[in-house]
């Protein structure tokens, strides 16, 4: 069974920094992809960035050069840094990690922006 456990969210002020991390657990294959989603509320689930383990990187357009992921096979964990944060960045962020057809989430840690 694979699980995934975020951690690092929190409240900031516009401007600030965050780190987030999910570190996944279980049967895991490669190769394969994680990434961050975030969900605000009234709005659906949208992608922010994915890093294969392949090393590959995709960001979402609204966070590109203020966002980094990173991940770190030996511990199937990864990372989003989240630079220069703006309200609108407010949202539930889901950790996903997908393989073999398969897609697997974790529970969501909040990220606040104050203004």
């Amino acid at each position: 069974q694979v699980q995934l456990v975020e951690s690092g969210g929190g409240l900031v002020q516009t401007g600030e920094s965050l780190r987030l991390s999910c570190a996944a657990s279980g049967n895991i294959f490669s190769p394969n992809v994680m990434g961050w989603y975030r969900q605000a509320p009234g709005q659906q689930r949208e992608l922010v960035a994915t890093i294969s383990s392949r090393g590959s990187t995709n960001y979402a357009d609204s966070v590109k050069g203020r966002f980094t992921i990173s991940g770190d096979n030996a511990k199937n964990t990864v990372y989003l840094r989240l630079s220069s944060l703006k309200p609108e960045d407010t949202a539930v962020y889901y950790c996903n990690l997908l393989f073999w057809g398969k897609s697997y989430w974790g529970q969501g840690t909040q990220v606040t922006v104050s203004s």
